[in-house]
This record gives structure tokens, C-alpha cells and sequence, in this order.
């Protein structure tokens, strides 16, 4: 009974939660963000290749931090599960 009052308090996001937001941030929000990165950047007057570069590779870094947390163990096995001896 201890097991599952600790599982209720514990803080943040399941396994399965997150698995399900980082799989919804890859394939709708990423695809979102390139479009919506690139509208912006066709909007600006065309600067160096450098710079375009850098603001690409700058976007790139930035969209992910927020969703840091995430993406935090997702690739893992779940600590959640509970194993078959």
C-alpha cells in the first residue's frame, strides 16, 4: 500500500506520459517549428550563408530546452513497470 501512496506523490510526468508528449513534440511540434523557423528567416532579407547558418543551428539548440525534462529517459526501459521474476 506504501508503493502506491508514493506513486500518487511522486512529481512530474510518467513514463508513459512522457514517451506520449515527446512523441507528439517529434512528430507535430518539431515539423511546426521547422516551418514556422524558416517563414520567419524567408521573411528577413537574405543574410550571408553564416549567419543563416548560425540562426539555423541557433533554432535548432532552442526549440529543445524547454522540453528537456521530456525527453529525459525516454529511450530507457520503464522504470515504472513492474518485473517478472
Amino acid at each position: 500500500m506504501a508503493d502506491k501512496k508514493s506513486e500518487q506523490t511522486k512529481p512530474g510526468l510518467s513514463y508513459k506520459a512522457r514517451r506520449r508528449w515527446s512523441l507528439f513534440i517529434l512528430l507535430i511540434g518539431m515539423p511546426v517549428y521547422i516551418i514556422t523557423a524558416v517563414t520567419i528567416v524567408n521573411m528577413l532579407e537574405r543574410p550571408s550563408i553564416l549567419v543563416e547558418l548560425l540562426v539555423y543551428v541557433g533554432l535548432g539548440i532552442v526549440w529543445i530546452l524547454p522540453f528537456k525534462k521530456v525527453f529525459l529517459g525516454v529511450g530507457q526501459a520503464d522504470p515504472d513497470a513492474h518485473r517478472g521474476d
